[in-house]
């Protein structure tokens, strides 16, 4: 007897949109999709997916991704009719995982941009990943590095005191290794546990192996 697979659950979409035609044609598009159920609003916090439609990134787009982020929405794409490189990059800093331009806003896209912001993944057209990436070198190049800082939000010296702590050298030998003080290298780590709210030297260690800061 042949077994039939079941469908794959259908992925749960809450859809905001100031605009009632834009979400009108939006509706009309993924309502026949069976990958998606689209949600009432009395629904939306049980969303997998937050889908924002929008003219543009400006301040009430900001303000409806800060307050998504604020209700925990677990991913979110954003359908946008025109964005600069500011827009761009604000996008990304608030969370959006996936962006599609309304002119590109076919079902199918739509659905696949979907599917890969509920997996995790990201999703943005090749152009504007390019983009994206420019200003992401131009950042690193023209305000972290000459401020010794990376995109780990640690500085350099501060990575190298945490390595040498990893490597099991106390304070003294951390010092002498990097011709500081010891009372440098104690308020590196301070900075550090402080910062991130670790609990102490060991807490740091753990904390930057586990997010790949040191190896």
């Amino acid at each position: 007897m042949r077994t039939v697979n079941p469908p794959a659950p259908r992925i749960l979409v809450g859809l905001v949109s100031a605009d009632v035609i834009c979400r009108a044609g939006v509706i009309s598009q993924l309502r026949p999709r069976p990958e998606v159920l689209l949600l009432d609003d009395a629904a939306a916090d049980q969303a997998e997916v937050a889908l924002l439609v929008a003219d543009g990134v400006d301040e009430p787009a900001l303000r409806t991704l800060r307050a998504l982020r604020i209700q925990q929405a677990p991913a979110m794409v954003l359908v946008v009719t025109d964005i600069d490189d500011a827009g761009l990059v604000a996008a990304v800093e608030h969370g959006v995982a996936g962006i599609v331009r309304r002119s590109e806003a076919s079902p199918d896209r739509l659905v696949s941009v979907i599917r890969a912001a509920a997996a995790g993944e990201g999703s943005v057209p090749p152009d504007l990943l390019g983009r994206l990436l420019k200003q992401v070198g131009a950042l690193q190049r023209d305000v972290l590095a000459p401020r010794g800082l990376g995109f780990t939000g640690l500085r350099d010296r501060e990575i190298e005191v945490l390595r040498l702590l990893a490597d099991g050298f106390d304070t003294a030998e951390i010092a002498a290794k990097l011709s500081y003080s010891e009372r440098t290298i104690k308020s590196v780590l301070h900075d550090v546990t402080s910062r991130y709210h670790l609990r102490n030297r060991c807490h740091a260690v753990a904390y930057a192996l586990r997010n790949g800061f040191i190896e």
